[in-house]
């Protein structure tokens, strides 16, 4: 088919399936909608909370878009600020991992679709 529609609430949630359904959804549409060369995810981090592990990518870039709420990201070492519309470009090999505000933070991430290509990375927020 050449296209298709899918609700992003609709998509199964990985973030409760793997027990972290407490800090954030985290919704990957790639199989509902087809996707063949590009990722697309939805993460909606609950107010005050932390995503519990961070990562980075090899080779692919990454676009973030918060379309709702605020809070902070960690780039590295480094924590910034982050709103509504606020539009972060990561480069592949920079640890990112996102902190919801009070009132909570939706975003939507956009990359290329690469296999193997991201390393998870724990305890991001002890340093």
């Amino acid at each position: 088919m050449s296209y298709a529609i899918t609700n992003l609430r609709e998509v199964e949630d990985m973030a409760a399936k793997h027990g972290f359904g407490e800090l954030q959804a985290s919704r990957f549409p790639r199989t509902d909608v087809g996707m063949e060369d590009s990722g697309l995810a939805y993460h909606a981090v609950k107010p005050g909370k932390q995503q519990p592990f961070g990562h980075r990518h090899k080779t692919a870039e990454e676009i973030h878009v918060v379309i709702s709420g605020s809070g902070r990201v960690k780039l590295d070492d480094e924590l910034v600020e982050v709103k509504e519309m606020d539009v972060i470009r990561v480069a592949p090999e920079v640890t990112r991992a996102f902190e919801a505000g009070p009132d909570g933070l939706e975003y939507l991430v956009f990359s290329p679709r690469r296999e193997n290509d991201s390393d998870m990375v724990q305890d991001v927020w002890e340093s």
